[in-house]
């Protein structure tokens, strides 16, 4: 008999993690023909001004922008301008090498998106077959494929929530009720101590700090080639922010080449979490 593969969960944030900047800059906002600066100065303004989730506020302001100039907005549109997204050193073929080399350590390894940004245009990328589920801000379409309201806003403090839809293995964004319904922890899909986070900065660190609270792993990377001045933090200064305090286990650039830091974290982590396991059998 074959022996049962152990199931490792990998989450993701998308903007500035997996890809460098706002997924909507990559093509959306230059299709506007507007300044990125300027869209999101104008999202903060009117989420501050109607006290207003930030997520609803760049959700409207899309819709509102893209009547204004005309642009096709039907989901096989958001979906094309996710295929224009442009990714950190090795995300493209990282997928696949992680895989192997979990599933020769014996273990199973799932890929989730949870992010601020729009599944649309994650479903649209290159990458997204290899994710088990897309957690993330979406729109609700009409009878033609034409996007009409926001259907689910995903802020950095819900992201908590679809790390328990993991653990319970929950695979949608709707259901409250089996995700508030008691379930013993040795029943769960896939415990939180053979789960990793990663992610970019201060909006994942709900989701780093209850990932850790709970036995599992968070990881903070940063964007190596960002443009940096003295009147902010650089993405570094902010990941080394989350070391100090105690909301991240590691730090490292967002380079998923093989062989790189980020690489050697995760390959290490995979083995960790194997070798607690095989310990935890002894313990019966």
């Amino acid at each position: 008999m074959a022996k049962k593969l152990i199931k490792v969960a990998i989450a993701y944030d998308f903007d500035g993690t997996l890809a460098p900047g706002n997924m909507q800059e990559h093509s959306f906002i230059p299709a506007l023909k507007i300044d990125a600066a300027s869209f999101w100065t104008e999202s903060k303004r009117r989420a501050k001004e109607n006290d207003m989730d930030e997520i609803l506020a760049y959700m409207e302001l899309m819709l509102e922008q893209a009547h204004r100039k005309d642009l096709p907005i039907r989901k096989k549109d958001f979906e094309k301008y996710g295929k224009e997204i442009t990714f950190f050193d090795g995300v493209e073929d990282y997928f696949d090498r992680i895989n192997k080399y979990g599933h020769d350590k014996g273990i199973k390894i799932e890929h989730y998106i949870i992010s601020s940004g729009l599944r649309e245009f994650v479903k649209g990328t290159r990458i997204a077959k290899h994710f088990t589920n897309i957690y993330a801000s979406g729109f609700k379409y009409d009878v033609n494929e034409v996007a009409t309201w926001p259907a689910l806003a995903i802020n950095y403090t819900n992201k908590t929530q679809y790390l328990f839809r993991i653990n319970k293995g929950i695979n949608n964004s709707y259901d409250n009720t089996e995700i508030n319904k008691y379930m013993p922890n040795d029943e769960r899909p896939i415990p939180f101590s053979q789960m990793i986070y990663i992610g970019d900065g201060e909006t994942d660190v709900p989701a780093m700090k209850m990932i850790k609270y709970q036995g599992g792993t968070a990881i903070a990377v940063y964007n190596q080639k960002a443009k940096t001045d003295k009147t902010r933090r650089s993405p570094k200064q902010i990941c080394e922010d989350l070391i100090e305090q105690n909301r991240a286990d590691y730090i490292c650039p967002a380079d998923y080449s093989e062989n790189s830091d980020l690489d050697k974290i995760i390959k290490l982590t995979i083995d960790k979490i194997y070798a607690e396991v095989e310990l935890k059998k002894f313990t019966k």
